[in-house]
């Protein structure tokens, strides 16, 4: 037992470079073999140079709100004394490794554990987190989807093919659309009247306060939103079916990709999207995908693995500092004797 915990600290730091060495290869895989096609190169340079600013800022909004997820939840277990910078870097790296790697929940609470258990969070903490963070992503997913589809109906009738009729046909896509905000809801009322638990991916949680419902609501959208956003900017005017349908179905295709659990739901993602946008240039469409995948995936995965080396090397330099301080006592102890 002493000998695992006295190399459980040398663990994690290994475990930690692990990640970067399979985050490098991912990157090396994601460019390997990439080529441009004259009209995919056109497509990129005809978009403004203001929506590649704007694509830019609403990613920066996306994470914003991510970090948020996790404050959130954070107040949801009465912690307080994690400082914000902290939050945001944890956060950050949770979603930019979990987006790229897939399996989402699982690859999030093993980074998630690993950050806050510096913190002194313990296991049955990270978990409530983990489900608190998921549950607020699935409200926004109820929230806006269920608003676009009720404003447009119409916005998923492209995708006959690759989704059942009934998902497909205004009408109903329009009873959907109020079943999705009718369960919100409900949980806000489950708030209101502060029903006792609420059970979320097998863990039992305590229903979340009012205040802290508030706060889901505000955060989960504006996540999706900058999200979507990114791809609408860089979309060509010519066949932009407008912001709600790009909401409605960037929605279908990143639910999609996440069941998937492909990394970075490469090939799933792209597909929902071209299938649902046929007016729109094929090159253009494709161009404002790969935008999305470079500022809301690669880009965050390239800073992600700077933070866990820099992260990684403190804990491990601890480590070899506590060992040799330990090792120093020891000595001390001995001679004394």
């Amino acid at each position: 037992m002493d000998f695992i915990k006295r190399n459980l600290d040398y663990f994690w730091p290994a475990l930690g470079f692990v990640a970067v060495l399979v985050s490098f290869w991912m990157l090396f895989r994601e460019f390997r073999g990439q080529s441009l096609g004259p009209g995919l190169i056109a497509a990129f340079e005809a978009i403004p140079p203001h929506r590649y600013f704007l694509a830019f800022g609403a990613t920066v909004v996306a994470y914003v709100a991510l970090a948020y997820y996790d404050w959130i939840a954070l107040l949801h277990l009465g912690v307080r004394h994690i400082s914000w910078r902290f939050i945001a870097a944890c956060s950050f790296t949770t979603y930019a490794l979990s987006h790229n790697i897939g399996a989402s929940v699982v690859s999030g609470a093993m980074v998630r554990y690993r950050g806050y258990a510096t913190k002194g969070l313990g296991a049955a903490q990270v978990a409530v987190l983990v489900a608190i963070c998921s549950l607020t992503f699935v409200l926004g997913e109820l929230l806006v989807g269920g608003f676009a589809l009720m404003a447009r109906p119409d916005a998923l009738a492209q995708l006959g093919d690759l989704l059942p009729a009934f998902l497909t046909d205004p009408w109903a896509a329009h009873i959907i659309g109020l079943a999705c905000l009718a369960t919100v809801a409900l949980y806000v009322g489950g708030a209101l009247f502060k029903l006792p638990t609420l059970s979320f991916f097998g863990v039992q949680i305590s229903y979340p306060r009012l205040g802290i419902v508030v706060r889901q609501l505000i955060g989960a959208p504006a996540e999706i939103l900058g999200a979507a956003g990114i791809i609408f900017y860089a979309l060509p005017e010519a066949g932009n079916p407008g912001f709600l349908v790009v909401v409605a179905v960037f929605i279908m295709s990143f639910s999609a990709a996440l069941a998937s659990n492909a990394p970075g739901g490469l090939g799933v993602f792209e597909l929902v999207f071209l299938k649902s946008m046929p007016g729109a240039p094929h090159d253009g469409v494709l161009a404002a995908l790969l935008l999305f995948r470079l500022l809301y995936l690669l880009i965050p995965l390239g800073i992600a693995i700077l933070i866990v080396l820099g992260f990684e090397r403190r804990q491990l330099a601890e480590a070899i500092e506590h060992h040799h301080h330990m090792a120093g006592e020891k000595g001390e102890a001995g001679t004394l004797k």
